[in-house]
């Protein structure tokens, strides 16, 4: 049986595991947990009433998080003359196109999002084997398919987040650090469970948000209240 350790014992001292908790009490609560020597990210997981495996009930999409995520993003651009020039001068960290794709091929995965201009598409969907499993392929849904690639470089390294439900009908993702205000917190936090709602598909049946938790990367995990949820989500 693996050791807990003092931290994470005083951490959860006293917590009821079924207990549900406001957003911003659980926010407050999670602040104080977060006692690494890191600044710790703060993650959201989903359990929602669907079946991925079911094409008309699969949840994906991206949120622009309002307050940034507090993680430095890498992103490469498959893109060629002036709209490589756009996305060098809107911070693209890669940008290339034949040579670039060859790397990929090659094993090159210093970078956390890949956008594409709709030209490019070609070359970029030979590289599927590749970019898939790692969710990087490009898509047009997700705005990573674009022939506004200036904007979609800012919006990655602003705080774009995207979203996608596994097989158990889970989605999670990083909402921002243990050093954001619990204001800032709780922004990003409504923001992500908002998109979760609107990108409900249209299979769902029954119950669709099922239950909410938020956890920073070393503590422990805070259940929050959906009725609350729901009702700050419509204020």
């Amino acid at each position: 049986m693996a050791k807990v350790s003092k931290r994470i014992r005083a951490a959860t001292k006293g917590l009821n595991p079924e207990a549900t908790y406001e957003l911003a009490q659980a926010v407050k609560m999670l602040k104080a947990s977060a006692t690494a020597k890191f600044d710790e990210t703060v993650e959201i997981a989903m359990n929602l009433g669907v079946d991925p495996r079911h094409a008309d009930q699969m949840v994906r999409g991206v949120v622009q998080l309002p307050n940034g995520t507090g993680k430095t993003v890498r992103v490469l651009v498959f893109a060629r003359g002036d709209k490589a020039e756009q996305a060098l001068a809107a911070g693209a960290d890669i940008v290339g196109a034949d040579d670039l794709a060859k790397e990929i091929q090659d094993g090159r995965s210093d970078f956390d999002r890949c956008i594409a201009t709709p030209d490019m598409m070609g070359l970029v969907g030979r590289l599927g084997k590749v970019l898939g499993p790692r969710g990087l392929m490009p898509n047009p849904k997700l705005g990573t398919v674009t022939p506004d690639v200036a904007g979609a470089v800012k919006a990655a390294k602003g705080g774009a987040v995207e979203f996608r439900a596994e097989k158990a009908g889970i989605v999670h993702a990083g909402v921002g650090k243990a050093s954001f205000t619990e204001e800032a917190l709780v922004g990003n936090i409504r923001a992500f469970v908002e998109a979760i709602q609107r990108a409900k598909p249209s299979g769902a049946k029954g119950t669709y948000l099922k239950k909410v938790t938020v956890t920073s990367t070393m503590g422990p995990g805070y259940k929050l209240d959906l009725q609350k949820l729901h009702e700050g989500a419509g204020a």
